[in-house]
């Protein structure tokens, strides 16, 4: 989701300098879509921030509090459930769980605020393939492999790209290409699969998902300690082509730029993901209209009698072979203290360090990427010349990632309106500054900014754009920087029984797939402390 700070109004790159010399609709039409703007729960999180609850005031007891309720702590909680551990809280800062994976709906669709798609699972991805089965998404086996409900997976045309005018099938040019960029493409896609076929000396894959199964070999951690920028300028690959569409990637899965990430990390991006399946399956993904919040439910459900929404935990610490857990209740106003025999801090690192400081040391290498997100109504399909409207729509010359069409299959998919969630990181300028941006900027600026660009991609949508619903994450992902993923994240990682971490965080990256291993590896850890039996699915 590259921002320039010289942009005349405030840093947007080419989207910004674009509004700012009067091209957008603003200049033309009195009458402007209907804007919302969302985001996390700021005022609950500088109230955490700035500390100053009461003390508590009453004490319930519980085997085990997970204090999250995004990804990770959903899937402690769904662990534990499965394994027929009973007695355990969920609590939950905002009024909803899911994290970025919630989603929003209006009359048209439901729509996405953050993490839209899943793709289909490793086969090392034990854990998730079993969520996966329990939730109907794998339905069956065939010859040993996994059959998916073809009607989850993302129907054709995927993906589209918006190039010298026209759109094209897929998100790398294939037109216009000079024998540099085509020699280019080809080594890195050579490079790339080889490194997606690689079985590390100590016989594990060598780019795995989750990264906790990958292979140790010390010529590939050491990729991690040099910017994936860097590792491409050793191998010669300057095509200003591939340059485009690697910063595309890096900005799509972490939101930031080609020389902000490690070179595992962006190697990682095209051979971390061996989708187990049959056939042209393996390479899918499974989306919705709402995004992963389809998943969100489907695991909230298991266990919605133990979630406690509207909980500010703010202050965990230990007091003998027990925890504490204080918590302000927003809807009653008091602090509650949860004494249990364990507990989850399924949070991003910077949280558990600032509640449980003790326990939790500050670490400045844990940096997050701010990013924009825009569901927009829209009362026709957009068009376009060449390829036809696919579900994820890019183009070349933005500054944004696209959009995404939230009726892109099922039922809905043959209706005229729909909604386009839009998507942009603020990766070229400071994650501090970013998140500045985000809350100083007025919605009518995004809504500008936004309209102006779709419109730039397809002009067809003139006067059928009815509403923008902005969705603001000021800490949207961590940022996998030279280092961080076999260096500074493992070590973070170290705390001692009872207390248990659990968030994409502490893999450095901030995948579906990352939260939902840190969520069971944490749940099996404080299962194995309290003596209670289960079967791991790790």
């Amino acid at each position: 989701m590259k921002v320039s700070r010289r942009a005349a109004v405030g840093g947007l790159g080419a989207l910004g300098a674009a509004a700012a010399a009067g091209l957008g609709w603003v200049a033309t039409r009195p009458n402007p879509p209907a804007v919302t703007m969302g985001g996390a729960d700021v005022a609950r999180g500088h109230r955490l921030r700035d500390g100053g609850f009461p003390a508590p005031s009453v004490t319930e007891d519980a085997g085990i509090v997970i204090a999250g309720g995004g990804i990770s702590g959903l899937a402690a909680g769904w662990t534990l459930a499965e394994a027929g551990f009973g007695d355990f809280r969920l609590l939950e800062l905002e009024d909803r769980v899911g994290g970025n994976a919630r989603s929003g709906r209006n009359a048209v669709s439901a729509f996405p605020f953050g993490a839209h798609y899943l793709p289909v699972a490793n086969r090392e991805a034990r854990a998730l393939q079993h969520l996966l089965r329990r939730l109907g998404m794998i339905v069956g086996d065939r010859n040993g492999v996994p059959v998916y409900d073809e009607y989850q997976l993302c129907a054709d045309l995927q993906e589209r790209l918006f190039w010298k005018g026209r759109w094209q099938e897929g998100l790398i040019p294939r037109t216009g290409l000079t024998p540099r960029d085509r020699d280019h493409l080809e080594a890195f896609d050579a490079a790339m699969r080889a490194f997606r076929d690689r079985i590390g000396r100590d016989g594990k894959p060598a780019f795995a998902l989750p990264v906790a199964y990958s292979s140790q070999d010390p010529d590939l951690r050491a990729l991690d300690r040099q910017a994936f920028a860097a590792w491409l300028d050793g191998q010669g690959w300057d095509s200003p082509v591939l340059r485009a569409h690697l910063r595309y990637a890096m900005r799509d899965d972490y939101g930031c730029e080609v020389d902000q990430v490690s070179a595992w990390a962006g190697i990682h991006y095209f051979a971390g993901h061996r989708g187990w399946a049959e056939g042209e399956t393996a390479d899918n993904v499974l989306t919705w209209p709402e995004g992963n919040d389809r998943l969100v439910h489907g695991m909230a459900a298991r266990f919605r009698d133990r979630i406690r929404p509207g909980r500010i935990v703010h202050r965990i610490a230990r007091e003998g072979d027990s925890v504490l857990i204080d918590n302000f209740d927003v809807a009653a106003n008091r602090t509650v203290r949860m004494r249990a025999r364990a507990a989850i801090l399924a949070m991003p690192h910077f949280i558990a360090a600032r509640i449980a400081p003790a326990e939790v040391p500050a670490d400045r290498a844990f940096t997050y990427a701010p990013w924009l997100v825009a569901n927009v109504t829209v009362d026709r399909l957009p068009e376009g010349r060449g390829a036809p409207l696919a579900w994820d729509n890019v183009s070349a010359t933005s500054n944004s990632l696209g959009y995404v069409v939230a009726t892109h299959q099922g039922p809905t998919a043959i209706q005229t309106a729909t909604v386009l969630t839009w998507y942009l990181p603020l990766s070229d300028m400071a994650p501090g500054e970013g998140r500045r941006l985000l809350l100083e900027r007025s919605a009518g600026e995004w809504r500008r900014i936004v309209v102006d660009d779709l419109l730039a991609m397809n002009p067809d949508l003139d006067g059928a754009i009815r509403s923008v619903d902005l969705w603001r994450w000021g800490h949207a992902m961590i940022r996998p920087t030279p280092g961080f993923i076999w260096g500074q994240a493992p070590a973070a990682a170290q705390v001692r029984p009872p207390l248990f971490l659990a968030h994409s965080d502490l893999s450095g990256l901030s995948l579906f797939e990352e939260a939902h291993y840190r969520g069971t590896f944490a749940a099996e850890g404080a299962m194995r402390h309290l003596g209670h039996g289960f079967e791991s699915l790790l």
